[in-house]
């Protein structure tokens, strides 16, 4: 993250459900966030889902292909790369991603989509 960037506290790392995901509200749009305590790290995507048209990706089944963190619409079972937001269906689609970071067990994000 920049040093420009203003970050936001979200919540603390107890209100990440283990491999799986959880909604937050950022600027008032929908982000679905997923914590993966293997690796210790936080992913976060846009909740909508462009071929359901419903905000239910922090629903979906978290996975992975070829080593690349993945979750599964709970609708009509596209992935989607937690990484990139890349979906792997379809490549003419991609979700929009913020970067986040755990400081002192407090989830932060950069409020500014990628």
């Amino acid at each position: 993250m920049t040093t420009n960037t203003k970050l936001i506290s979200l919540c603390s790392k107890a209100d990440l459900v283990p491999n799986s995901g959880v909604c937050a509200l950022v600027d008032g749009r929908q982000v679905a966030l997923f914590y993966l305590p293997d690796d210790e790290q936080v992913y976060a995507i846009d909740n909508h889902d462009p071929f359901g048209q419903a905000n239910v990706l922090s629903r979906g089944i978290v996975g992975s292909i070829a080593d690349v963190p993945v979750v599964a619409s709970p609708l009509y079972k596209q992935r989607f790369s937690l990484i990139d937001g890349q979906c792997f269906e379809d490549e003419t689609v991609k979700l929009a991603t913020w970067q986040v970071s755990l400081r002192d067990d407090v989830l932060l994000i950069d409020p500014t989509p990628r």
